[in-house]
């Protein structure tokens, strides 16, 4: 480690790899209001936050677990899951007059239609305006989960059980997702409808 009267310790957020500051500030400086999108192994996380000089101010946050309420049955982490929490967001913040937003995806890489991008898809569907490049965002038959049903159509019966069984737990076909996700959608929609009503 470098010693000597000059050094400077890093910020501990900066230590531990959980924050790139620079990259924070430039996000701060946009005076928007940021869109976070945190990923896991299982779920979605997604919240839309004001810098206060006495830390971050959740205005909106959503989990992907929520599209459970709702009926979802497939994958709570995958690309459309991704995309739904987004959608669901997007209009949540719109209810609360929140127009605009910038895109913070935290120490993650920017790979061209990643779920992180999916989700901000899903906000600019909902409404919410998001400074991007339409090259960035993953396609349709991707967000709908059309590329899962394919991968299942093509799988022997024994690695098809295997590999979607809690799908079929569930009691959704993986080639039937796509339809599934365009009827949450459907769901979210009027779930809000009948708040606002």
């Amino acid at each position: 480690m470098a010693k000597g009267p000059r050094y400077r310790l890093p910020f501990r957020r900066r230590r531990e790899g959980k924050t790139n500051y620079k990259k924070r500030k430039a996000l701060i400086l946009s005076k928007l209001p940021r869109f976070i999108v945190r990923l896991s192994n299982k779920y979605v996380l997604i919240q839309i936050a004001e810098a206060k000089p006495n830390g971050d101010h959740i205005l909106v946050s959503t989990h992907s677990i929520e599209l459970k309420k709702l009926g979802w049955k497939g994958s709570c982490e995958n690309t459309p899951a991704a995309y739904l929490t987004g959608f669901l967001t997007g209009l949540k913040a719109l209810q609360k007059n929140i127009k605009e937003a910038i895109l913070d995806i935290g120490l993650r890489k920017a790979t061209k239609g990643a779920r992180v991008f999916a989700a901000m898809k899903g906000a600019l569907d909902a409404g919410l305006k998001i400074p991007h490049s339409e090259e960035i965002l993953p396609d349709e038959s991707r967000i709908k989960g059309e590329h899962i049903a394919a991968y299942a159509k093509n799988l022997s019966q024994e690695e098809y059980n295997k590999r979607f069984s809690k799908y079929l737990k569930d009691g959704l076909p993986p080639e039937k997702l796509p339809e599934h996700f365009n009827e949450i959608k459907n769901k979210i929609l009027e779930s809000l409808k009948t708040l606002t009503a």
